[in-house]
Order: C-alpha cells, then sequence, then structure tokens
C-alpha cells in the first residue's frame, strides 16, 4: 500500500530548512527557493544540502557536473554509460552523497525547458533507486516530488512551452541560446515517474545493492532496461508470465522458480548442511540475479546457496506475496489444522495455487528424513526461513508481528507435512 506523500507547503518547508541557500553576484545575494530549485546551466560552488564534512562539499560540486554531464548540458568525453557508473559509485560508496544526488536531480528536472534532457535526469534517478535509497527524512520529499510527475505530462509539456516563450522574450537580443526542444523525444515523464515510485517504496525497505563489489557497467545497464522492461525480480506472477509467454508459451510456471529450484537441487542442495539457512556470497547472489534477469543460467555455478538465496529474494521481492493478502487472514486461524490450511490453498487464484504448490513439492523434498540428517534443515526450519517469503504482515504492532510469525510458520509447516502436491512432478 502507498501512503500519501507529503504536501507541497510540507515540501517547501522541509526545503527552507534543509538547503544550503545559494548566494550570486558581487552583493551575494541569497538565491531563493525556487531559483534554488530550478534548472540550472551553471555549475555550483557549494552542495544543496547543509553539511559539514568536507568530503562531501567537494564531491557534491563534481557530481553535479557529472549530473550535468548525464543529462547532455555540459560536454563530456566519457559516454553516458560510464557517466552514469561514475555518479552511482560515487554515491554507493559515500551515504553522504545520497540526498545530495537526488536534490540536485530534482532541481535539474525543474522548469528544464529542453525535453531531452528532462528525460535523461528522470532515467539517471531511476537508476541511482536501483542501488541505493535517500535517507529516511529525505525520503518523503522525494517521494512527494515523484507524486506530482505521476500523471504530468500534459503540463510539463505546457510548462516547458511557457518558460520557452518567456526566455525567448528575455533573450531576444541574446547571440548564447539553449537549444530548445520541446518534441517528446522517449519515454513520457510520467512513465519514469511512475517507475521511480515503485522502486523508492521497494529500496526503501530492502537498502538497495548490498555486497562488496561496486556497482558495473553491465548493472547500470540492466537498471536502465528495467524501467521499460520489468524485471523478474519484484514483479507481480501476472506481469512475469506475461513476460515469459514469447519464450516459454506452454509454461504453467514462472521460469524463473522452476529454474533456480532445479539449480539448488542440480548442485547438490538437499544434501547441503544449513541451505535455505546460510546465505550465498551476497555478490555473487548479485551476478546470478543479473544473468537470470536476462532468462540465463551461467554453467559455472557451485554452491547451491547462491541459487537458493536467490530463490527466497524472488519470493520475497514478488510484488504481491505468493499467498495473497486477503487470504493472510484464513492462513493464520488455520495455522493448526492441516484440513483447513489446505483448503486455503485450494481457494487461490489458480497461478498462486500452482507457484505455492510447486514451493511445497520442492521443501518436501528437503523434509524428507534422508535429506534432513544431512541438512539439518526439519520441517520446523524451513517452514522458520521460507514463511516470510510466503505470508506478510501488515500489522506495525511489533506484538502482533511476533505473534502472527509462530502462526505463519506454524501454517507453512502444516502445508508441507499435509498438502498433496504429487500433480505437480513435471509440470513447468
Amino acid at each position: 500500500t502507498l501512503r500519501k506523500p507529503i504536501s507541497q507547503s510540507s515540501m517547501a518547508d522541509w526545503a527552507s530548512k534543509n538547503l544550503n541557500m545559494h548566494t550570486q553576484g558581487i552583493f551575494r545575494r541569497r538565491i531563493s527557493i525556487s531559483n534554488m530549485l530550478s534548472w540550472n546551466g551553471s555549475s555550483i560552488k557549494k552542495p544543496m544540502l547543509i553539511t559539514s564534512n568536507r568530503t562531501i562539499k567537494k564531491e557534491a560540486c563534481e557530481m553535479f557536473k557529472l549530473v550535468q554531464s548525464y543529462m547532455g548540458d555540459r560536454q563530456t568525453r566519457m559516454d553516458r554509460n560510464h557517466v552514469a557508473l561514475v555518479t552511482v559509485t560515487k554515491c554507493w560508496s559515500m551515504q553522504g552523497l545520497r540526498d545530495e544526488l537526488y536534490i540536485q536531480l530534482i532541481r535539474q528536472t525543474t522548469d528544464n525547458t529542453c525535453y531531452r534532457s528532462l528525460a535523461w535526469g528522470w532515467e539517471l534517478m531511476a537508476i541511482s533507486l536501483a542501488f541505493f535509497s535517500p535517507s529516511p527524512k529525505f525520503q518523503s520529499y522525494l517521494e512527494g516530488y515523484i507524486y506530482r510527475h505521476l500523471d504530468s505530462d500534459e503540463n510539463i509539456a505546457q510548462r516547458i512551452k511557457e518558460l520557452v516563450d518567456l526566455k525567448n522574450k528575455k533573450n531576444s537580443k541574446s547571440r548564447k541560446k539553449r537549444k530548445q526542444n520541446t518534441e517528446d523525444e522517449g519515454l513520457p515523464i510520467s512513465t519514469y515517474a511512475k517507475y521511480c515510485y515503485r522502486k523508492l517504496q521497494k529500496v526503501a525497505v530492502t537498502g538497495g545493492k548490498k555486497g562488496l563489489r561496486k556497482p558495473t557497467v553491465e548493472e547500470i545497464t540492466h537498471a536502465r532496461n528495467a524501467i521499460v522492461t520489468p524485471s523478474l525480480f519484484g514483479s507481480s506472477l501476472e506481469e512475469i508470465m506475461l513476460r515469459q509467454q514469447d519464450m516459454y508459451p506452454g509454461n504453467k510456471l514462472p521460469w524463473v522458480q522452476t529454474q533456480l529450484s532445479q539449480q539448488v537441487l542440480a548442485l547438490g542442495g538437499e544434501q547441503t548442511e544449513g541451505i535455505f539457512r546460510i546465505p550465498g556470497d551476497i555478490d555473487e547472489v548479485n551476478a546470478l540475479k543479473l544473468q537470470v534477469d536476462q532468462w540465463r543460467i551461467p554453467s559455472g555455478l557451485s554452491d547451491p546457496n547462491v541459487p537458493a538465496s536467490l530463490l527466497k529474494l524472488w519470493y520475497r521481492e514478488l510484488e504481491e506475496p505468493v499467498i495473497p493478502q486477503q487470504f493472510y487472514k484464513e492462513c493464520i486461524s488455520n495455522y493448526e489444522n492441516p484440513d483447513a490450511a489446505v483448503a486455503v490453498v485450494q481457494l487461490l487464484p489458480e497461478l498462486n495455487r500452482l507457484v505455492l504448490c510447486y514451493l511445497i513439492h520442492f521443501l518436501q523434498i528437503f523434509a524428507q528424513p534422508s535429506n534432513v540428517s544431512r541438512t539439518k534443515m526439519d520441517v520446523n526450519n524451513l517452514a522458520m526461513v521460507m514463511a516470510p517469503n510466503c505470508l506478510r504482515c501488515q500489522s506495525d504492532d511489533p506484538r502482533i508481528i511476533f505473534e502472527n510469525t509462530r502462526k505463519e510458520m506454524s501454517f507453512l509447516r502444516m502445508l508441507i507435512v499435509h498438502l498433496d502436491t504429487s500433480f505437480i512432478k513435471g509440470l513447468v
């Protein structure tokens, strides 16, 4: 569920308290907040946000040049992929730069009269949200800004026209003019905004890219492509099945689910101690995720914990859990009743039912005594690690969350022990 973002008056109040007000001219007059948050063709001498960190102060000014370069407002020898990589890596490595980047992008995408530059600014915001979140105190401001652009295409086109007309009147005698471009080039701004809005909700929870390896050009390209082509991770089951329709039209189950499950078994996961409990190397998991999102399973995998970790991530990141929210109460109400628990599964939408039954059938392999003796993961352990990936408690009350966690585990345990999944064998 998306919470209502803060109002424009609250955003203005936030800006007045947090912006590092710039000055101009020989009398060093302070620039207004509206000018501070409007497109700027010049460089900046100090950060947009108040900071006492000297490194951040220096890096922020350099980063503004990178933002201008990516948007095509400053000449550079680097290609845009490399500009994005340098920018994202700076912020990924230095947490203090993240809010600064987002406020710079807000500035450069406000009252921007070049549509191509505007679109590229939004594109860089979308790419950045794939790697790191803003700070909690800045999140609501960024969310409010993105929210205002969800259905703003007509307003943006009109605003660009007004600004261009105004500039032409002012600069009628001036030789130096910025190249204007009011034609739609590429995606509508609302497409970027809708993607950024969903991405912000997720990255605020997950925290973005983890591991020790720095971002790569491949990850930058993948993040850009995801704006138009949804990832296999974080999408709905329906979207995933729609995406695989061309490549695997006969499949009844998500390709990503069956392939990762088979990889875990192929690498001897059912004989690996701590499987699903011990996480795979995070950098290897990230690399595999990138490959899987391109419909590829690399041949060099050796550790079953890597596909096992990615499989858990896939279930956890589904836009809606495998067991949809409207069935949550029934699940935790029937956590001790095997027949009632099985009956809930039969009520699920067909796709959700098949995906859940495949998962339970998969877990039943690991629950066999001969495998438990090796993995040390009995049915209780399996239910404990997988329940949070199938059911999502919506309450904010820690006591309810704690109580429901026990019921979620017990419900999944009931399914592993009692659900007949024999029909799923051979289904892809």
